[in-house]
C-alpha cells in the first residue's frame, strides 16, 4: 500500500480537510439545535468534494498510470511471488 501513494496530493488533501471542517461545523449546530447552520455545514462538506475535484482536473491529483507502467507494476509483482 505504501508504494501507491494513494491520496497524498494537495486535490485529496484540500477537499478532505474542507469536508472535515464542514463535518465539525455540521456536528456543532446539529447539537446546537440550529437546522441553517447544519445545513451550511453539510454544504460545506460537498463543496470540499467539488473543490477536490476542481484540483484533479487542473492537474493537482495523481496523474494517470500509463499501460506500460502498469504492465511493469504487473511483472515486478509476479517477480516477487516467484
Amino acid at each position: 500500500m505504501a508504494g501507491s501513494s494513494h491520496g497524498h496530493t494537495p486535490a485529496a488533501w484540500t477537499g478532505v480537510i474542507i469536508s472535515f471542517i464542514g463535518f465539525c461545523a455540521a456536528g456543532v449546530f446539529m447539537v446546537a439545535a440550529n437546522p441553517i447552520g447544519f445545513w451550511a455545514g453539510v454544504a460545506v462538506i460537498f463543496l470540499g468534494g467539488i473543490v477536490g475535484l476542481a484540483m484533479k482536473a487542473a492537474g493537482l491529483g495523481m496523474p494517470k498510470e500509463s499501460e506500460e507502467m502498469a504492465q511493469a507494476r504487473a511483472r515486478a509483482g509476479q517477480a516477487q511471488i516467484s
